[in-house]
């Protein structure tokens, strides 16, 4: 099956909603990474990550007709899991430590060509600054998510999350100010 021969995200919801559920597998599949990966970058851990991302499509699938066919499903996606992740980080605090490697992830080696030692630099740099990312409060930890890693303007940033765009600005400069700090004095 080539590319064009897929069927758009918007066509796979028209199927499911007129009755072939299992459709919404092709759906998970295409997205499960994405959403797992948001929650993860909330949460910091894998299980908590993969519990939200399968609740993130189970919110997802009953609530399957409120989506907008015009617009990319990934991100909708995306604003569920944050939302989910954002409110279990409410209910429980968690105490996160920079030293604490229980929750690294694996080293992804991102270019094979590459030397293994660069690899291992980025993969190094990665992983510190995922840590710092984790010790931020869960509102700017959000807004660094939804920033530089889905790409959202700060009016969708706003939209999604609910606040002022001053609010947006706000709370990503605290969040880069406080990373900068964290980071500076690590290195």
């Amino acid at each position: 099956m080539t590319p064009a021969d897929k069927p758009t995200d918007a066509e796979i919801v028209a199927q499911v909603l007129a009755g072939d559920q299992a459709q919404y597998r092709l759906l998970v599949e295409r997205c499960q990474r994405v959403v797992f990966n948001a929650a993860y970058r909330l949460l910091g851990n894998r299980e908590e990550a993969a519990d939200v991302t399968q609740d993130t499509f189970l919110r997802a699938y009953q609530a399957l007709a409120s989506f907008q066919p015009d617009k990319p499903l990934a991100p909708w996606l995306c604003r569920i899991a944050i939302n989910l992740s954002l409110n279990r980080l409410k209910r429980q605090r968690p105490a996160l430590s920079l030293d604490d490697d229980r929750h690294s992830p694996a080293l992804e080696l991102s270019d094979s060509s590459a030397e293994p030692q660069a690899n291992l630099l980025q993969a190094e740099r990665q992983h510190i600054l995922r840590q710092a990312i984790l010790t931020l409060p869960p509102e700017q930890r959000a807004v660094i998510e939804m920033r530089h890693f889905q790409g959202h303007t700060y009016d969708e940033i706003a939209a999604e999350l609910n606040i002022s765009l001053p609010n947006v600005k706000s709370r990503l400069f605290r969040a880069r100010k406080k990373l900068r700090q964290i980071l500076e004095k690590d290195a």
